[in-house]
């Protein structure tokens, strides 16, 4: 894939916007360029009124293996117009001031926009859906997963209590959130389905027609009524404390960050992406 190719493709077709993650030669692992391009189309989406419901894909065989640690396009050093909050740019802080200015912007501050979207989002799993691609399936009304999918949280191996936007205890009952987080390994598509985290699981072959008839169907409704829905169940989900939770983990999320910049070779605790992979074979 050349360097010129869009990191997010954007078609909408009928009241169906389809959003795809494209760069499936680094399993969609999320850089800034790409959670800019994200940004983008979910407001492109939001103010169509053609779309009344946006599907969120990866292309190739995995939806996201997380946020960018080392691949060739990594881009955490540059500065990108925020949008998300007002905190400072942090491609001209050092130190915890630059870390934590960047993720309350690019992961936590972005993910907690797009959950806000006034449309029914539903994510489209295949393959791996990884920590920072956790994120992204969760802030998404629905979730529609293929036979492969599997979801796991392994940041805790750095170290970190998991990742930015910490909906574990809301996406998952809190026992079942324990181990996910205290082991790293992996969750089957099935044992998702199983404990409520995703609402469908389909044959490989036929995610993306399951995924496209589901929100066919749910674009036959009103779309000031779908959006009076989703802001219903949201504000349900903050009232058990999913805002002030996150807020909280926040903290301790940058707190590990730090102790391992003190400790360790560097912010992650010295986890790379070969011991990562390596540790969750």
């Amino acid at each position: 894939m050349s360097d010129d190719t869009p990191p997010v493709l954007y078609e909408r077709r009928g009241p169906v916007a389809h959003v795809t993650m494209n760069r499936p030669r680094y399993r969609n692992a999320q850089n800034s360029a790409m959670t800019y391009a994200l940004d983008e189309a979910f407001y492109r989406a939001s103010d169509d009124p053609a779309v009344k419901v946006v599907v969120l894909a990866g292309a190739g065989a995995h939806f996201s293996a997380g946020h960018d640690i080392g691949t060739p396009g990594r881009d955490a050093h540059l500065p990108f117009e925020r949008r998300a909050g007002l905190w400072w740019d942090h491609s001209t802080r050092s130190g915890a001031e630059s870390r934590f200015a960047r993720e309350s912007e690019v992961y936590l501050g972005m993910c907690r926009r797009w959950r806000e979207l006034p449309k029914p989002v539903i994510a489209s799993v295949q393959g791996a859906c990884v920590a920072g691609g956790l994120m992204l399936a969760w802030v998404c009304d629905l979730i529609v997963a293929s036979e492969d999918a599997f979801f796991a949280d392994p940041v805790v191996r750095m170290g970190i209590p998991g990742v930015e936007y910490f909906a574990h205890p809301w996406a998952m009952p809190p026992r079942i959130a324990k181990e996910f987080l205290y082991t790293g390994d992996r969750m089957p598509a099935r044992r998702a389905y199983e404990i409520g985290m995703v609402n469908r699981v389909v044959e490989p072959g036929e995610l993306a027609a399951a995924t496209e008839l589901l929100a066919l169907r749910i674009a036959e409704m009103p779309s000031f009524g779908l959006a009076l829905t989703k802001r219903a169940v949201n504000q349900a989900e903050d009232l058990q404390g999913l805002h002030t939770g996150m807020d909280s983990v926040f903290g301790l999320h940058h707190l590990a960050h730090a102790h391992n910049a003190e400790t360790a070779s560097d912010p992650l605790g010295g986890v790379d992406v070969a011991a990562m992979k390596e540790a969750n074979r």
